[in-house]
Order: C-alpha cells, then structure tokens, then sequence
C-alpha cells in the first residue's frame, strides 16, 4: 500500500507526488497545490473581470467634477471643493480595492449641514447625475423604527432600489 501513495498523480497537471508540496486528495481525484494556485489565480481574474465590467471606468479629477458642479450650482465654493475631493478617492479607494491588495485608502465620509435652501440636496443630486448613480430624497423626521406613525426605513431603500431599476449593483 506504501507503493500505491508514491504512484499518486495529480488528475490536473499529472504531476507526482513527488514532484509537488502538496496533493490533495477528493474522491477519486487528487490536485496538486501548483494546479490549486492557477485555479485560484483563474477565479481572481474571473471575479476582476466581472467587477470592472459592473463598474464604469472612473476618469474624472478633483477638478473635473469641481467644473461639473459649477456648471450646475452656484455658491457653495468650499463644499464642491471638498465634495468634489472626496468623491474622487471615494472613487480611486474602490479601484485600488478591485486591483490591489497593496495601497490602503481611509474611508471616509461627509456629513452637509446648512439651512433649508442652502443647497445641500442640489449638491449631492448633481453629483448622483454626473455619476450615473441612483439617488433618492427622504424625510428622516417622519422615519420610525416600526413604521406605526411614520415611514418604515425599508421603504427609503425600496425608493433607492425603485430608482435603479432593481439593480442593486448599481
């Protein structure tokens, strides 16, 4: 029996034991740990494909989208800067997650508080158009937690889903 185990082929490659680290063996298959890294390799690629596919190719600057809201909204100078900023490594911290595991990019987030009318819901319904991403309004005052008074917050999603057309990868 001894004999049989060094005559073990991988049911891939159809390496021997021997010549590989590691053979594992299924039911009635065996791979070696050279063919498992290419499969591996194979999905990563796979899955990469797929979610550059899903996700348009991102091109724009700081700038660029500063140019943009300008185009739409007048005033509110500092908060296109900086929304303008964010969303740019918004954009390139999603990208650097799709094609490499060596550049870290902090999440962060903005919170615009101002006045009615100041401009804050025109700002990010701009940005949502230049973007080609859903965007939805809701009253949070009239939200509750068990939708006896108010609005239950599953329909702010199905609103946000509404507007994708059920696509949620977009």
């Amino acid at each position: 029996m001894a004999a049989d185990i060094e005559e073990l082929n991988c049911s891939f490659c159809g390496k021997a034991k021997a010549e590989v680290d590691r053979l594992i063996a299924g039911p009635g298959v065996y791979i070696c740990n050279e063919c498992i890294e290419s499969c591996h390799d194979l999905i990563q690629e796979q899955a990469l494909k797929e979610i550059t596919d899903t996700h348009q190719e991102w091109d724009y600057t700081p700038k660029e989208l500063l140019h943009f809201l300008n185009d739409y909204v007048i005033g509110q100078d500092h908060a296109k800067k900086v929304l303008s900023v964010a969303v740019y490594n918004h954009y390139k911290r999603l990208q650097s997650g799709y094609i490499s595991n060596d550049v870290e990019l902090d999440k962060s987030n903005i919170l615009m508080i101002g006045p009615t009318g100041s401009g804050k819901t025109l700002l990010a319904q701009t940005l949502a158009r230049i973007l080609d991403v859903p965007f939805t309004v809701a009253d949070a005052t009239t939200l509750t937690e068990a939708g006896y008074v108010g609005d239950d917050v599953e329909n702010v999603i199905k609103s946000l889903l509404s507007k994708c057309d059920f696509d949620a990868d977009r």
